[in-house]
């Protein structure tokens, strides 16, 4: 996918999880970070990455040594620029911090959930992104589904979906009743103004104060096809109270982190 066209794309890939049976691959300690890495850059048979993210926090290794590695895979050319994803705002903070006093690398964005059944991100990790020039990079816009009418109310989850895949995992466990009672209110709301549900769904994480740009996973061309257009669409102030009359800013249907 890459070859012939390495500067026309962004490239972006993480590392944390657990990646082999030794102890040490996982986390983010420098041993494991730049393992990471070098892993990475073989098997996407290319010389750089251009945004290297911190899947999640690893409250066991000082936020130091993972910012001194990362800076030195930046001076190395290896990676271009760093973030971190799912880390609450008083780490991301921190990390700042940290950069600010060391002279490390800094963090240039943050990728947490957000869709309209969790909106907590807005008391406290938007405006710190704001006020620091962080790109927000929102995972799950369409709330894995329930946002874009994937979860009838009294209805088992359907077997095409992680939540019915997975029973008992975290996938099922976001699949509230309150958070399905507001994707079908949210469902009727998208429909009466001429949208899909995952179109409105997407539009509303788009058009958020302080987002850079949501990422999708679509799973076949037809809904690729239907979130596409959102990218010529602006989300009107009437849309936007009424979305704010199912879920309110800063408020928790389901949760995400």
């Amino acid at each position: 996918a890459l070859r012939g066209q390495r500067e026309r794309i962004f490239l972006a890939t993480k590392g944390h999880f657990k990646i082999g049976p030794d102890i040490n691959d996982q986390g983010n300690s420098r041993r494991h970070l730049v393992q990471a890495v070098e892993d990475s850059l073989r098997r996407l048979q290319t010389d750089r990455i251009d945004l290297y993210q911190i899947h999640r926090p690893n409250f066991e290794i000082p936020q130091d040594e993972t910012l001194s590695a990362l800076t030195d895979l930046v001076r190395q050319g290896k990676l271009l620029y760093i973030g971190c994803s799912t880390h609450p705002a008083w780490l991301v903070m921190e990390a700042l911090a940290i950069s600010e006093r060391y002279g490390y690398a800094r963090y240039v964005s943050e990728q947490p959930p957000y869709n309209l059944l969790d909106r907590r991100i807005e008391n406290e990790l938007i405006p710190l992104a704001q006020r620091y020039n962080l790109a927000i990079l929102p995972w799950a816009p369409l709330a894995q589904g329930v946002l874009a009418g994937r979860y009838p109310p009294g209805q088992a989850a359907a077997q095409d979906t992680r939540a019915g895949r997975l029973p008992g995992s975290i996938y099922a466990q976001r699949i509230t009743p309150p958070g399905i009672a507001a994707g079908e209110q949210f469902t009727r709301l998208a429909r009466e103004l001429g949208k899909t549900p995952g179109q409105l769904a997407l539009l509303w994480c788009k058009d958020q104060p302080g987002v850079t740009c949501p990422i999708i996973g679509p799973r076949t061309l037809e809904q690729l096809n239907d979130l596409l257009p959102v990218l010529e669409m602006s989300l009107t102030e009437q849309e936007r109270a009424a979305c704010d009359q199912i879920n309110p800013p800063g408020g928790v249907l389901a949760n995400f982190h």
